[in-house]
């Protein structure tokens, strides 16, 4: 199978698809390319959806939002950050750092007290810190080892059970499962009072449980937002479905497992 995922090589989600063992990896510069490039089904795409310290990943997001494709598993990694430079600790006058790793490791930064330039990935930051002088990068070990780029101080994560999920993206919807999570996107096509509660309601009634619940904007204008749901497979899941439809825009982004990462 072929895998496409964020690169250059030493982002969290290149190392994700090479625990996976995957056939052939394809790394590609942003998350919306990998979007485009499932959309024109040349492969599966590994993406993260949302960290436990930062929240909802707005690209992914966005990308679920505008292609028609699927979520056909999902994928929990523990991810520590680490400070790694060229210079010594106390001769780094910059550091370089994606938006989400910087969220994830907000204390230390601010500790550092030196600015904070953002990059596409944490590759993209060792690739950078090395270009300039007197800088260093929040990196994993193991892309601090793939650009030769020593770590001066582990684990500079805010929470040491910092972790993210990932999932697989397709073209198509996945065989089906018996455990595991569906997601949906809603679309309320209305703003009235006490919409989110009958939308939710159709769910608390039948005891279904949601997983997660995050709100987006829908693009078409101020005020105007769509949901994205979990939730757990449970028998009257389809009737809770058909009764959401009946209020408002549903779209199925598929069920699907969780899939194991060794280590």
């Amino acid at each position: 199978m072929t895998v496409i995922t964020l690169g250059p090589e030493g982002t969290f989600s290149h190392e994700l698809a090479l625990r996976l063992k995957s056939d052939t990896i394809v790394l590609e510069p942003t998350i919306h390319s990998i979007f485009a490039s499932v959309a024109a089904e040349n492969g599966d795409g590994i993406v993260p959806i949302e960290n436990s310290e930062a929240g909802g990943v707005g690209e992914t997001l966005d990308g679920l939002l505008r292609y028609s494709l699927f979520i056909t598993g999902e994928m929990y990694m523990p991810i520590h950050h680490n400070l790694a430079s060229l210079v010594p600790r106390d001769k780094i006058r910059v550091i370089y750092a994606h938006p989400q790793t910087h969220e994830q490791c907000s204390g230390f930064l601010e500790i550092m007290e030196v600015p904070v330039i953002h990059t596409s990935s944490n590759a993209a930051s060792a690739i950078e810190a090395k270009k300039t002088p007197n800088a260093g990068a929040i990196l994993s070990v193991s892309a601090a080892a793939i650009y030769h780029m020593p770590v001066i101080v582990e684990h500079v994560e805010n929470n040491p059970e910092n972790t993210t999920r990932f999932v697989r993206i397709a073209k198509h919807p996945g065989p089906g499962c018996r455990s595991g999570k569906c997601s949906i996107l809603i679309d309320p096509d209305t703003d009235r009072a006490g919409l989110l509660y009958d939308l939710l309601g159709v769910f608390a009634k039948r005891k279904i449980n949601l997983t997660r619940i995050e709100s987006r904007p829908s693009k078409r204008g101020m005020g105007k937002y769509v949901f994205f749901l979990d939730y757990a497979i449970s028998g009257p899941a389809d009737e809770a479905l058909r009764e959401l439809e009946a209020i408002t825009a549903v779209r199925n982004l598929g069920c699907y497992p969780r899939i194991g990462v060794p280590p």
